[in-house]
């Protein structure tokens, strides 16, 4: 990655130059840099970029934690943008060692999902969303359950857990940590067969 700490930009900010703001995942504040500096760049999409596209983040950041892993953002196809992950997320996450802080949602868009390598959506109507809006981008759109079995059904929809209670989260994060497995061997066979 490239670019300089500045505390002073917004998440998804893109200055002069087309960099896109996004925090490190690991505490140091807020990066600049380029999409295309990072291959592949996953991006996962929910509805309101506060629940379960954060903690998909987060939890991939984990997965891809000290390997020379994929650069990695979320959006919602109905976004309010900055706002904050929801207590929950963040909550889980840390329990698991992992931190969303200076997170801001924001709203998917062309430029996000063209400039992302693997778009992974949470539920079917997403998927089908971002097709009808990107056509040109459907050969890098899946959900995020396509490379798990998960109570043994592989391309199951993620749940929405708002107003669920703290179950809901939970359930949420375990399914999600059983797709990012499925997921990173995904990515990785698929960098394999392109460096053979």
């Amino acid at each position: 990655m490239s670019g300089t700490v500045e505390s002073e930009r917004e998440w998804g900010a893109r200055d002069e130059g087309g960099k896109d703001w996004r925090f490190d995942g690991v505490g140091r504040g807020i990066i600049a840099f380029a999409m295309s500096d990072v291959a592949p760049q996953v991006l996962f999409v929910c509805t309101g970029n506060t629940c379960r596209s954060p903690m998909a983040e987060g939890l991939f950041r984990g997965a891809a934690a000290g390997r020379n892993g994929p650069g990695v953002g979320s959006a919602g196809i109905a976004a309010h943008g900055g706002g904050p992950a929801s207590p929950e997320t963040i909550e889980i996450l840390r329990q698991r060692g992992l931190d969303l802080d200076g997170f801001r949602s924001r709203m998917v868009d062309e430029a996000i999902v063209l400039e992302a390598t693997h778009v992974f959506c949470m539920t079917r109507s997403q998927l089908k969303a971002l097709e009808t809006l990107y056509p040109e981008a459907r050969e890098k759109l899946y959900l995020v359950c396509d490379f798990a079995q998960i109570d043994g059904e592989v391309g199951r929809d993620v749940p929405d857990p708002i107003g669920g209670g703290r179950g809901a989260y939970e359930g949420v994060a375990t399914c999600l940590e059983k797709a990012m497995a499925g997921i990173m061997g995904f990515l990785q066979a698929e960098q394999k067969q392109e460096a053979e």
